[in-house]
């Protein structure tokens, strides 16, 4: 273990792996298990009882984390191709991950590494699979669980109890109501719900909260309701999009993203 014990707080009950390195600030609550090569960021609180790593992965944890008890950071990834490589979970900045969370690594076979960003808020029981990529100040209500390759962008809101197909896509600011089963890819800005899970509006008020101005909502509303209402292909709808929306970086990021869905999209 590398660390200035001056300056961290471990409690004797826990277990820390000879390769781990804890920085300035960390505190370690009782019964929590480090294994194999783990780094944890300055200021990142264990409550207690957290299991982070195994002998053959890399974890890697940023500052000013809160991990609460009964997490499980950086175990095997749940797929039979798994065989001991060395595969990472990378975990950013002061985010809040409640109890019985488990978060598992990448496997070797895709990019190498599972990756939660910065400012998540990830509530108590919420599954993060294989090489998903979470990015920045998103909140996953209670019980949500991401199959393998999931990737969510900023800003989504997700509702308790959701499940997410392998591979699916969600995009910035989109919201996805409770108990929704998702297994085609999700807009940015819009609001989703069901099962399985289809556009139903714009993500105005989540947009708002994020501090985008009233033209650009403007513009994506038009955008969204063309796919989701108004056309009766993406082509037309793209097509549509292009003749009649102000351009913008919000709406150049819509139409990449529409663009590159390999699932097909939820409408």
């Amino acid at each position: 273990m590398e660390c200035d014990l001056s300056e961290v707080s471990i409690h004797p009950s826990s277990v820390i792996s000879s390769e781990a390195i804890i920085e300035k600030g960390v505190s370690i609550g009782p019964f929590c298990t480090l294994r194999g090569r783990v780094r944890i960021g300055a200021n990142t609180h264990l409550h207690s009882n957290v299991s982070i790593g195994i002998e053959s992965g890399i974890v890697e944890i940023g500052e000013g984390n809160q991990i609460y008890p009964g997490c499980v950071l950086g175990g095997a990834p749940q797929d039979k191709k798994y065989k001991g490589e060395p595969t990472r979970l990378h975990i950013g900045n002061n985010n809040h991950i409640r109890e019985h969370v488990t978060i598992s690594l990448a496997t070797a076979t895709a990019k190498g590494t599972t990756k939660i960003g910065n400012n998540n808020m990830v509530m108590a029981y919420c599954h993060f699979g294989h090489d998903c990529e979470i990015g920045d100040d998103n909140v996953f209500a209670n019980a949500s669980q991401l199959a393998g390759h999931v990737q969510i962008g900023n800003q989504v809101n997700v509702g308790g109890v959701c499940a997410f197909n392998q591979f699916v896509r969600v995009g910035d600011y989109a919201f996805l109501g409770g108990y929704s089963s998702v297994n085609k890819d999700i807009l940015p800005y819009a609001i989703a719900q069901g099962n399985y899970a289809v556009m139903r509006a714009t993500n105005k008020i989540g947009m708002e909260r994020g501090g985008m101005n009233a033209a650009d909502i403007d513009g994506l509303h038009k955008a969204i309701r063309i796919i989701i209402k108004g056309s009766s292909t993406l082509s037309e709808g793209l097509q549509r999009i292009h003749d009649e929306c102000t351009p913008s970086p919000a709406i150049e990021y819509l139409i990449r993203f529409i663009k590159e869905s390999k699932r097909g999209l939820a409408i």
